[in-house]
């Protein structure tokens, strides 16, 4: 793996073939024995090593050659399709993702950890990492394709997020409604393209984020913000780390933070359009809601509603919130939440660590309309900048994607995870009542 980039390749790639060419001829990994689990991991293994040796040395010249040179601003997907395709036995090809699609989450090989692999070795590399960074925040082609629609009518339904443009303000509403806005693939693309069409619309100053009113039995009528991931679709084998948990950090979630990206950053104007975003909290942020509400702006939260980060419990790590809490909460408290699933609740004292403003819930629509006027204006966006470059540089965020990106691969796949997800799938409406 150490020599030149051509006789790399062909190696990794017969490599692979072999260990493919074993797992074929092997039952599927449930009806496995143990005697063909050990012989199976024990190739699997191999093989990954050698793939972690060609990245090791080889991942500048890999993405020089899958982007020309970094001229191509290749996203997640694309990026490891391309690799699929370039670079045999580096990633799963389609074939094999195709495969693990239709299998539950315990019935897989476990291929994405290769892509976890893959992008944790990218991301890691100064060069390729930050190219791949800044190919995240460039806004999707559903969302250009979608923009002249919603310039005209303000207004965009994306399925599971409703967008409207109310004067100079741009309200996205999740609309999970039975399943309390839990997510999965579909919202995290929805979510993305509304964030894009808010920031990429010229009459929109500042964004607001709430739940909108759920059919839930146990929640009938009410607004929710957020139950975090979907375990339903996580033990279904639903959950895509590219698709879903690399997406939604690298993507919209960096993008509310960090701006589009819809220039070169060659001259001297800023490169990205930012906006002021403002969350308001009814019900609960469990989850992904609680750590959608570390980059934004101003919170908002109902005095009976809560927020926690149960992904430890569920044997996850639980995306940017262990590399953004310590510095919002301290590092106690972030390790009760994280560590110990502690519930904050918005009556608390500590809730001041998350929240900006508490209040009854009959008075707190009157209370976002007033924090949306006060964070209007382009020294606002000014100074979030300059406040966002201190408190997260990007290069920081990069090398923390790094790590998660394979550290999130190898949960995904763990026995305690694959346990757990089957049984908190029944519990989880219970956990959140």
């Amino acid at each position: 793996m150490g020599g030149d980039l051509a006789t790399a390749r062909a190696a990794l790639a017969a490599a692979a073939a072999h260990t493919e060419d074993l797992l074929a001829i092997l039952p599927d990994p449930p009806e496995r024995s143990t005697a063909q689990r050990a012989a199976a991991a024990e190739a699997v293994d191999a093989t990954r090593s050698l793939r972690e040796a060609f990245l090791r040395t080889h991942v500048d010249a890999v993405h020089d050659e899958l982007t020309a040179g970094r001229t191509l601003h290749l996203r997640l997907a694309e990026l490891a399709d391309a690799a699929a395709e370039a670079f045999p036995g580096l990633v799963p090809s389609a074939a094999q993702l195709a495969g693990e699609r239709a299998r539950t989450q315990a019935e897989k090989e476990g291929h994405e950890i290769d892509q976890g692999l893959f992008f944790s070795h990218l991301l890691r590399s100064p060069t390729a990492g930050a190219h791949l960074v800044e190919a995240m925040l460039r806004p999707t082609p559903r969302a250009l394709e979608l923009l002249p629609l919603f310039t005209a009518t303000g207004r965009a339904d994306l399925g599971s997020v409703q967008l409207e443009r109310t004067g100079a303000v741009a309200r996205l509403t999740m609309c999970g409604h039975d399943r309390l806005n839990a997510e999965d693939n579909q919202q995290i693309d929805d979510m993305e393209t509304a964030v894009d069409l808010a920031l990429l619309d010229p009459e929109v100053e500042v964004c607001l984020l709430r739940g909108g009113e759920m059919t839930h039995p146990r929640h009938r009528g009410r607004r929710v913000f957020s139950a975090g991931i979907n375990l339903k679709a996580l033990h279904g084998g639903g959950i895509s780390l590219v698709d879903f948990l690399l997406r939604r950090e690298l993507g919209y979630i960096h993008k509310i933070l960090r701006g589009l990206l819809v220039g070169d950053g060659a001259g001297w104007r800023p490169a990205t359009v930012e906006k002021p975003w403002v969350a308001a909290v009814d019900g609960f942020a469990i989850g992904g809601g609680a750590q959608l509400l570390l980059v934004f702006d101003h919170v908002l939260a109902a005095a009976d509603s809560y927020l926690s980060l149960p992904a430890a419990k569920e044997g996850i790590v639980p995306g940017a919130s262990n590399f953004r809490l310590t510095r919002a909460a301290g590092p106690r408290l972030a390790r009760q939440v994280i560590l110990g699933g502690r519930r904050v609740h918005a009556h608390e004292p500590q809730a001041a660590l998350f929240v900006d403003e508490v209040h009854e819930s009959d008075e707190l629509d009157l209370a976002i309309e007033r924090s949306l006027e006060r964070l209007r204006g382009q020294a606002v966006v000014a100074n979030r900048r300059m406040l966002n470059l201190a408190e997260e540089p990007v290069d920081a965020f990069r090398l923390y994607m790094a790590e998660f990106a394979l550290q999130q691969a190898l949960r995904l796949y763990s026995a305690d995870v694959i346990h757990k997800v089957g049984r908190f799938t029944v519990e989880q409406d219970h956990r959140q009542g």
